[in-house]
């Protein structure tokens, strides 16, 4: 009986015991609503086994590929279930995540913006994933482990790499990369292990000499110049299929003897590196030690002769054969050295296989029926081929949505017509513009379908995207998505709304420079905005910077003569934007996007217009009144906005004044990229957010008084009042 009574209390404190788990296990109600919302983006797949499109409790009900750690979602492995559909847009949320694996599946999509802030392992491998990777990567401080190998990426790669200390190992192959290798990558100083073959990269490798790498494979790219005599340190190396210098011998003496003649030959190696780290490997077997008698002594005697004799045949067999094919490689003498895959005995490491998707995979043509019913056109360039990220608006639908485009919903008189509010029968608000065309000849229409073509690929959060287009009924409509109209110039000169402070004012500078540097450096030809000024940029609720306009400006020869004289008399207001060289032919207009963001930051630290017909003479173009007083200490404390006097350091106002210099320098050759700026303008604001976060208002504090944070609320911080707030305290 007391075994009885023994055995029912341990059932009874086991039962409690599991209750309690399950109560500690109720998962954080942020990471259920991010796994809901995941769920809808893949398309709710019957894959995805105890999984619910609402409600539930992912860490209690144990969901397929779900781990956590009391209430937080710690590990998500969704690979290699055939999931489709997309990330969605709210892996941010995952703030305790710490490793992703959504490998070897067919999502499709970019890869989102916003990422999980502390994951250290993310493996996106083998889906479809476009476009290039987003400009919020520096954010992940914590990673450690990146795969985005085999999908559809494309471009050149931008100044993603900056300040990622911690990464080991990432896998960018088989994709299509083009364009140079970017700087940030001398910022590896962790990295031991990167995968670049098969794609279209160019220019130099130098760039990885200094990098402690154990494996390095660009194979099958477009590199030239020489090869890094650091290069020979490498252990593991595939270099073949480039067009490197250095005729038929290597910058050092390669271990040709440790080689397989047959490996050093061969295809690309036929395993796939994975950047997820690798867990227990396999243990080597123990051999167990045994006596042996004379007959099993005997048996073993008689085998090794055997297998002595099989191996110095297969020896003499391997020695002609790679005699026959060394001949064979001499008489070729169009290969050079550099066209042989390099590597050495030691094997890549351990693999995640994976199916790769096909090399290329095109959008589907808009059928030419669709394009002539919606006006009169009769060909279509074949240059695009991701129209599909648009919408084919119907004229009479967008008439409607906007009133006939009355004046009751103009928004503004943009500087190439006017744009309207537009509220469709569903709700949904739309920002139409309605540019003024010329008669256009069959070339100028396709001309004009190109533009679209290009400003519909971008997609960054500090730019406002482009919806859909209209050609129908004689217009030329641009339907964009609405943002709440409150432009950087209302908020610096509008007298309507409380002054930016000067934290919103650096952040509102390093949002529009992200957003310059994507168009700049992920496109091959880069995009130029070609327009910007506190016009073009628009605030939303959170003092964040959406640009607009982006791309559009190459389309005003196309226009009307009456919105060409308007936008003349326009550009006289902004004309302190302009850049010397503007109007030259062949110029590349990206250079005037810098020489233009120059005077925007002027422009928010001094307060003043950069064309104000009000002022004296010496004072009309704000560029020319303070160029010369950047660099004189008592002339930059007085150039200072009034309304942020007093708030700011003057090492911030000193760094702040040696970008502005060299944007605005009249040799467009000695502007910086924009990559260049962005780095300038996160360190600013690093150190602003260790200022806040310290309470030391107002000063600098030097590199070993910085606190260690774990999380980031956006890799942009959105301020924690709206610069229009009432309240006094906010600034």
């Amino acid at each position: 009986m007391a075994v009885c009574h023994l055995i029912a209390f341990l059932l009874l404190a086991v039962f409690s015991a599991s209750l309690g788990l399950q109560t500690l296990a109720f998962t954080d109600p942020l990471d259920a609503t991010t796994l809901h919302g995941l769920y809808a983006a893949l398309n709710y797949p019957a894959q995805l086994k105890g999984w619910r499109p609402d409600g539930g409790d992912p860490c209690g009900e144990s969901w397929a590929g779900v781990a956590c750690s009391g209430s937080s979602v710690i590990y998500l492995k969704l690979d290699g279930l055939n999931l489709s559909g997309s990330l969605g847009d709210q892996l941010y949320n995952f703030h305790n995540l710490k490793q992703l694996d959504m490998s070897s599946n067919n999502i499709q999509g970019d890869i989102p913006y916003g990422l999980p802030p502390n994951v250290t392992h993310l493996n996106l491998a083998c889906n479809k994933l476009i476009q290039s990777i987003p400009h919020s990567l520096p954010s992940l401080k914590s990673l450690r482990h990146l795969n985005l190998s085999h999908n559809l990426l494309s471009g050149p790669i931008g100044n993603v790499f900056v300040g990622l200390l911690n990464l080991k190992e990432m896998d960018l192959s088989n994709n299509n990369f083009t364009g140079d290798l970017p700087s940030s990558f001398q910022s590896l100083t962790n990295l031991t292990g990167l995968f670049l073959q098969n794609n279209g990269f160019t220019g130099a490798v130098i760039l990885l000499a200094n990098l402690p790498l154990i494996d390095l494979d660009i194979q099958d790219n477009h590199f030239s110049g020489v090869i890094p005599e650091s290069f020979q340190n490498i252990p593991n190396l595939w270099i073949g299929g480039n067009k490197f210098h250095g005729a038929e011998s290597p910058p050092w003496n390669f271990p040709f003897q440790n080689m397989s003649l047959h490996s050093n030959i061969s295809s690309p190696p036929t395993t796939q590196s994975s950047a997820v780290e690798n867990y227990p490997s396999r243990k080597p077997r123990s051999h167990k030690k045994g006596k042996w008698g004379p007959g099993g002594i005997a048996c073993i005697v008689g085998g090794g002769t055997l297998v002595a004799s099989c191996a110095a045949l297969l020896i003499v067999i391997l020695i002609h054969r790679a005699r026959a094919q060394e001949d064979k490689l001499l008489d070729r003498s169009n290969i050079s050295f550099n066209s042989v895959s390099l590597r050495t005995v030691r094997e890549s490491p351990p693999i995640l296989p994976c199916i790769p998707p096909p090399p290329t995979v095109r959008a589907r043509p808009v059928p030419l029926a669709l394009l002539a019913g919606q006006g009169n056109r009769k060909s279509f360039s074949r240059k695009c081929e991701a129209l599909e990220c648009v919408k084919i608006y119907n004229a009479a639908e967008l008439q409607f949505a906007t009133k006939g485009f009355g004046e009751e919903n103009l928004i503004f008189e943009g500087s190439l017509g006017p744009v309207y509010e537009a509220k469709l029968p569903d709700g949904q608000i739309l920002a139409v513009e309605n540019i003024n065309m010329a008669s256009l000849s069959l070339h100028e229409e396709e001309q004009f379908l190109d533009v679209i073509c290009t400003i519909c690929r971008l997609r960054h959060p500090n730019i406002i995207p482009l919806l859909g287009y209209c050609t129908g009924l004689g217009l030329h409509l641009l339907v964009y998505e609405y943002v709440r109209h409150v432009t950087l110039e209302d908020a610096l000169h509008g007298g309507k709304y409380k002054p930016l402070s000067w934290s919103s004012r650096v952040r509102i500078a390093l949002g529009v420079a992200q957003a310059l540097d994507y168009m700049h450096s992920t496109f091959a030809p880069p995009i130029s905005h070609g327009n910007l000024k506190a016009r073009n940029i628009l605030l939303d609720e959170e003092v964040r910077p959406r640009i607009c306009d982006c791309g559009v400006s190459v389309l005003r020869p196309l226009t009307s003569c009456t919105v060409k004289l308007k936008a003349s008399e326009i550009a006289i207001g902004d004309s302190g934007y302009i850049a010397p060289e503007h109007g030259q032919p062949g110029i590349d207009n990206t250079k005037c996007d810098i020489y233009a963001f120059g005077v925007l930051l002027l422009e928010l630290l001094t307060g003043r217009r950069p064309f104000d017909s009000s002022r004296p003479r010496e004072e009309l173009y704000l560029v020319n009144w303070a160029s010369y007083q950047l660099h004189d200490r008592d002339c930059l404390e007085q150039m200072v906005d009034k309304s942020v006097e007093g708030t700011l350091s003057f090492r911030a106002l000193s760094r702040l004044a040696d970008i502005i210099a060299v944007c605005i320098r009249p040799e467009k050759e000695f502007r910086p990229a924009m990559c260049e700026v962005v780095e300038s303008l996160l360190y600013m604001v690093e150190r602003m957010s260790i200022t806040e976060g310290n309470a030391t208002y107002g000063g600098d504090l030097e590199p070993y008084e910085r606190s260690f944070r774990s999380t980031h609320t956006r890799f942009l911080a959105s301020p924690a009042t709206s610069s229009w707030s009432s309240d006094p305290s906010s600034q």
